[in-house]
């Protein structure tokens, strides 16, 4: 399956560079020097995933993630020069699955990218027979998410989640009265390569309570440990 990528970098040899590794790897390319020209692209095309600098003429990137977030939960990881950390706990909270500081390392980028591609694909890949459907979908208190498809509905209606959000949400409900660790959750969606810390799943978590609404309470959090779902609350 060769997926697109969208590559949005108003520095030509960065996004020369990318774009060439992606090549490499049989990705087929599409490329932005900035954010208008990053939302028509997106538009126009079917995109798998997104490389998404912060800082881009005409409309920067976290304006590009907000209003992609309206339409699409396409996975997105954001480029910045930018260090602190709040900055990227507010790409996080705008919808970024992933979140890379330059200087980086082009093989680094691609091996986040082929991580979130391939998880996508083994969620969404069907199954092959029947007797595996009671798996692909996580039912408890009206809460219902569907595997293949990465939807969620609460009480029948139809709530959007980002990537890394249904990703978070289904790896608690699978875990169900377990307590799981920040950092366990950590390694399961961003791998033992991530480099930040505590308030980047804390700041997810927030997203989820707030999309679930009346049923935010079946996430519980244990204090200087992490988060445990409890679906018959």
């Amino acid at each position: 399956m060769n997926n697109t990528i969208l590559v949005v970098e108003d520095e030509d040899i960065l996004r020369e560079i990318i774009k060439d590794y992606l090549l490499s790897e049989n990705y087929k390319v599409l490329e932005a020097a900035d954010g208008k020209e990053a939302l028509h692209l997106f538009q126009e095309h079917e995109v798998h995933l997104i490389i998404l600098d912060i800082m881009l003429p005409e409309l920067d990137g976290w304006s590009v993630c907000r209003r992609i977030r309206k339409t699409s939960n396409v996975p997105i990881i954001m480029l910045t020069a930018r260090v602190d950390e709040d900055d990227t706990l507010l790409g996080f909270e705008l919808g970024a699955d992933d979140y890379v500081t330059k200087p980086y390392s082009p093989p680094v980028l691609l091996a986040r990218t082929k991580r979130l591609l391939d998880s996508r694909y083994r969620q969404e890949k069907k199954p092959d027979t029947a007797k595996n459907n009671e798996t692909d979908t996580l039912s408890t208190n009206g809460i219902c998410m569907h595997l293949p498809s990465r939807t969620l509905t609460v009480d029948n209606e139809k709530i959007y989640l980002t990537y890394t959000e249904f990703q978070i949400l289904a790896y608690l409900m699978q875990n169900k009265g377990i307590v799981i660790t920040r950092e366990q959750i950590i390694t399961k969606i961003w791998g033992y390569e991530y480099e930040g810390d505590d308030r980047t799943v804390n700041t997810h978590i927030r997203n989820l309570r707030s999309k679930l609404g009346d049923k935010s309470k079946v996430i519980t959090t244990i204090v200087r440990t992490g988060y445990k779902f409890d679906g018959d609350l």
